[in-house]
């Protein structure tokens, strides 16, 4: 049997629609409309264009032409508020924007949530929600245009766990976390694999709706002795596990315990990621590829990529040289030097979370496996082999929306097993590259 699926995979800076075909030993995505995302200023908030999102998602499922099911995924944490007549309140707010600013977590939360402190979690931005009071349900990115598509309303469990209220150990919304909040606020969970509604008369699937989540999905592992690290706008570094680290080291080193597909931890920090170059290269209006061409032989000034100060959009290579400055380090001037000192920083960032993951997990790492957009990074990849030293096998650079369609494909009976057998089929169907470290 064979299954022709549409991939709806939304990334803080772009966004892509994939058509995807799996069966018979066969796993072969083709993009079919992409769009960029970004953030939209009215007066002092930074929104989400989600309506102009939501238009581009039918243009590429036009494009996808007759599908046997529909899934979405998307980056975490924001959301959009319904009323009561199930209308859209106001455009989402883009989690980069400051109202959480100063917001701290309270004691005991890391025992209730698993999570990574971070200012910007759902829980912590309804706190400074003025739409709050006139809301009656919310729903986080991918939940709301599964909405838009079928009507239906849910919320899809992996992205669900990065709200910050979802009680980690039972994997249910949490009473005493959701306590304050609106009666009805948070829909029915669904899970990887469940039937969301229809569009027209094609099913919507759950999927691993956070991107992270169907990202690694599709990680080639041959066996569970691996790191992870899905690159894109975010580093997401960790390890799966089979449950949650709750110990108070685990918070102090800033890790979180996120939902997976098939009920796996992934147990992660999040670093700060490719934003640090996508930012400078905007600031600049230039190319990457003659930059990373130059940083190859330029010399590299180590900094704190995780700093909070590099989160807001901005004038990246000034902030990076003004961090230098502040911390006696030497500055890097040309722009292949920023290039390269935000590849240097990111490589040891990766190597620290690896380290780390393995040590307050206690899993064992034989090698790092890179996806996402950064798996295309030929020098961050050999500079994080170097810096983890172990191997980096880099790849599928589309992993996000292969895990989107292989949850898909297996729902409808066209692929089969566990999650190391879905991991099988990317390792035959995809090209990867190994990088040893020197």
């Amino acid at each position: 049997m064979r299954a022709t699926v549409a991939a709806i995979d939304l990334g803080a800076s772009s966004g892509r629609v994939v058509r995807g075909l799996v069966g018979d030993g066969v796993l072969k995505i083709e993009e079919v409309h992409r769009f960029p995302n970004g953030p939209v200023r009215v007066f002092e908030t930074l929104h989400w264009d989600v309506l102009g999102l939501y238009r581009e998602v039918l243009t590429g499922l036009r494009n996808a032409g007759q599908v046997d099911s529909i899934g979405v995924d998307s980056w975490a944490v924001d959301y959009g508020l319904l009323d009561e007549r199930g209308a859209l309140l106001g455009n989402p707010v883009h989690y980069r924007d400051s109202r959480t600013d100063g917001i701290t977590a309270p004691d005991g939360l890391y025992q209730l949530n698993g999570l990574q402190f971070q200012p910007f979690n759902t829980m912590f931005q309804l706190q400074a929600e003025p739409l709050l009071p006139r809301a009656r349900q919310l729903l986080l990115i991918p939940d709301l245009v599964s909405y838009c598509l079928t009507g239906e309303r849910g919320a899809e469990y992996t992205n669900a766990t990065t709200t910050g209220l979802i009680d980690v150990r039972t994997g249910q919304w949490s009473a005493e976390l959701t306590r304050d909040l609106p009666t009805g606020l948070l829909p029915a969970l669904r899970h990887p694999g469940d039937h969301a509604g229809m569009h027209d008369t094609t099913p919507v699937i759950a999927v691993g709706s956070h991107d992270t989540a169907s990202a690694v999905v599709a990680v080639p592992a041959e066996n569970d002795r691996f790191a992870y690290i899905s690159c894109g706008t975010w580093s997401l570094v960790g390890v799966e596990l089979r449950a949650p680290v709750l110990t108070e080291e685990s918070r102090a080193a800033n890790f979180t315990n996120e939902g997976g597909v098939d009920g796996t931890i992934r147990y992660l920090r999040n670093v700060m990621g490719l934003w640090l170059l996508q930012e400078s290269l905007r600031c600049w209006n230039a190319d990457l590829e003659p930059l990373l061409r130059d940083a190859a032989d330029a010399k590299g000034t180590l900094f704190d990529a995780n700093d909070p100060v590099f989160l807001p959009p901005g004038n990246m290579p000034a902030r990076i040289q003004q961090w230098c400055r502040e911390h006696g380090r030497r500055v890097p001037q040309a722009r292949a030097e920023v290039v390269r000192s935000i590849l240097d920083s990111l490589a040891v960032a990766h190597r620290d979370a690896v380290a780390d993951a393995q040590r307050l997990s206690g899993k064992e790492v034989e090698v790092v496996h890179i996806v996402g957009g950064g798996s295309r990074n030929e020098l961050l990849c050999q500079l994080t082999a170097d810096a983890c030293g172990l191997p980096v096998v880099a790849g599928p650079a589309e992993a996000t929306s292969l895990g989107n369609v292989l949850v898909q494909a297996r729902a409808a009976g066209a692929a089969h097993g566990t999650l190391a057998d879905l991991r099988a089929l990317v390792r035959q169907s995809q090209q990867l590259r190994r990088y040893l470290p020197q």
